[in-house]
């Protein structure tokens, strides 16, 4: 780079460095532990090697003997823990507001990294459950392991089921990146506080988003399209939505939920329920409820 492109340059910089010091979002502004921000990246290599735990097999052991499989699940474990608890750390450090409080974040992630490892069997069992919800409700799907191996729908309810463990050990931006990862690679949006029960399915998935304070009943399916949204946000004094409130719908056990289907706010779809494509919804519906476009609800 010749010298008179660098003399342009430079007055450019230090208008983009006086400008990064006035961002409410600059990164130095919301820490002062001075540590780095946790890693995307390492984040997201995490969930890589839990996913090849939790589908012992599938991904990146298949050649391991069952004999040597439990040391090899070990291992990875160990370096799960690792990195995990550096980038809980990380994520605690990022938002403190004294420097005295970094010891008190390392102890903070040592103690969740545990709580977080010690779910994982159960974790494993209920998508276990959704892998063969999603074999029996697609004709389609030959075998169990097809839909670990391709089905969009498996991938994101896995990243949601790790993500929505650490949103509950209060985690904060890992979850997060955990769950738009999925979004990224899926077309599925589900925030990692939606609560989701037992056999859960997504059929085909793009365009899915289900908002954080939804909650989903047993043996749920849904397809392409599907919005569990919240139909208003209240706001503060100052104008700026209110945070933390129950503002999306609650899907009760075994109900059916078709393509483009829209349903909105603090709302209740009975359990057995049957919701027709391109449905909008905004009223609660009982039990046993079938809604199409264009009709009224009626009862089966």
């Amino acid at each position: 780079m010749d010298s008179a492109q660098n003399s342009s340059i430079a007055p450019i910089v230090n208008r983009m460095m006086e400008a990064s010091q006035k961002l409410s979002f600059h990164a130095q502004t919301e820490s002062v532990c001075k540590l780095e921000l946790p890693s995307r990246s390492s984040c997201l290599k995490i969930m890589q090697q839990l996913r090849s735990i939790l589908f012992p097999g599938y991904f990146h052991l298949s050649e391991f003997s069952d004999e040597g499989m439990g040391f090899h699940v070990g291992a990875i474990l160990d370096l799960i823990a690792i990195n995990l608890r550096e980038q809980i750390k990380r994520g605690f450090c990022f938002g403190c507001v004294d420097e005295s409080t970094e010891k008190r974040c390392s102890e903070r992630a040592e103690s969740i990294t545990r709580k977080f490892l010690e779910r994982i069997p159960d974790v494993m069992l209920l998508l276990g459950q959704d892998v063969q919800a999603a074999y029996e409700g697609d004709p389609a799907a030959k075998s169990p392991g097809e839909t670990i191996l391709c089905y969009p729908g498996v991938f994101a309810i896995t990243n949601h089921r790790i993500a929505h463990e650490l949103y509950n050990l209060a985690v904060p931006v890992i979850p997060r990146i955990i769950s738009e990862d999925a979004h990224s690679i899926t077309g599925i949006d589900i925030h990692p506080g939606a609560r989701i029960g037992r056999n859960f399915f997504i059929d085909h998935g793009t365009g899915v988003v289900i908002g954080e304070t939804t909650i989903i009943g047993e043996r749920v399916r849904i397809y392409q399209g599907v919005t569990l949204g919240a139909k208003s946000f209240p706001l503060d004094s100052q104008g700026n939505p209110i945070k933390g409130i129950d503002r999306h719908p609650i899907i009760e056990d075994d109900v059916i939920i078709y393509a483009g289907a829209t349903i909105l706010g603090r709302i209740t779809i009975g359990k057995g329920s049957t919701i027709g494509g391109n449905v909008w919804l905004t009223e609660s519906v009982p039990p046993e409820s079938s809604i199409s476009q264009g009709r009224e609800p009626r009862s089966r």
